[in-house]
């Protein structure tokens, strides 16, 4: 049991990390089977280029488009934005920066991943007349005609067979090399980034660990007396209409306090709140009736307290 607790514990203390690195881990995996079982270069010149980058960038694109759709963040940006407005300017295109950020990880595992294999690269490649005049500068002259040949390796003649191998290291060779290039910048820019904002932080290193268990028990919190609060109404509901009675009295929050706890949060250094649910009960016990998240600034390494798991209705 205490192996258990332990392994709990840093489960929980490195959530984040671990997430990031499960997600890359079956991206990974995922390519590695897509290339091999469902992928087949037509070797064509007119198909090669096409075929090969689809296969390269629609499942990144998907994989995106995946990540923006499993983020609380988005939806509890885009969730009721028509009716009330959306937030525009710096401060919109901040958090549309933070979730895209987010999302990229595994198209960007995917990209690098297939670009090690170099098997996508190497058929877009191919079909490139562009890259053909520089591939084939100073080969033999039928190198054009044999470049989109290249990724099924079918020829017979000697000399044909040795001028597609040297075709296909070189393809391979730059697709490895932009593969690695890729890796590179995916782990120096976020590294630049997150030391930036961790520099820019308004609060300490202490105070942002205790703003995470802050958070880790509200959600926790929040859920149970949820629960308990919808457990309670539905029952009173059920038994009024089967007992023909009236309900009794049951304290719900109003459609505009509901609004006011999901908006996003807003750091202000002249108050400390820690999340939009702690600001809104602080602000109503202080009869102040304007609780916006304008009320401060978007504080990039406190983007953490949007992303929690209270703000996804499937937890709910």
């Amino acid at each position: 049991m205490e192996k258990f607790r332990e392994v709990l514990n840093l489960h929980l203390k490195h959530r984040n990390a671990l997430g990031y690195c499960l997600v890359s881990l079956l991206t990974a995996g995922g390519e590695r089977i897509f290339s091999t079982t469902v992928f087949q270069c037509p070797c064509s010149a007119a198909w090669n280029l096409p075929y090969g980058l689809v296969f390269l960038l629609v499942p990144a694109l998907a994989l995106f488009l995946l990540g923006y759709v499993l983020s609380a963040r988005t939806w509890r940006l885009l969730t009721g934005c028509c009716a009330r407005g959306c937030g525009a300017g710096l401060r919109g295109a901040l958090v549309c920066a933070q979730i895209s950020a987010t999302a990229a990880v595994a198209p960007l595992t995917w990209v690098a991943v297939a670009l090690l294999g170099g098997a996508f690269y190497e058929c877009a490649a191919s079909g490139s007349g562009v890259l053909a005049r520089y591939l084939c500068v100073g080969r033999d002259p039928r190198c054009a005609a044999q470049l989109p040949l290249v990724p099924c390796q079918q020829a017979q003649a000697p000399d044909v067979k040795q001028l597609q191998k040297e075709l296909h290291r070189e393809l391979t060779a730059q697709s490895q090399v932009l593969g690695w290039i890729l890796i590179a910048i995916v782990i120096i820019v976020p590294l630049i980034f997150t030391s930036i904002n961790r520099c820019r932080s308004p609060v300490s290193y202490m105070q942002l660990k205790f703003w995470e268990i802050y958070l880790q028990q509200e959600q926790q919190i929040f859920k149970s007396q949820a629960t308990e609060h919808a457990t309670q109404l539905a029952k009173e509901n059920v038994k009024c209409f089967f007992e023909r009675s009236h309900p009794q009295e049951c304290n719900t929050p109003s459609i505009e306090d509901w609004q006011k706890i999901s908006s996003l949060y807003a750091f202000n250094p002249k108050e400390q709140y820690y999340s939009t649910l702690h600001k809104y009960v602080n602000k109503t016990q202080e009869n102040q009736s304007s609780i916006s998240s304008e009320e401060g600034a978007t504080v990039p390494v406190l983007g953490f307290v949007d992303s929690s798991d209270m703000s996804s209705t499937t937890d709910l």
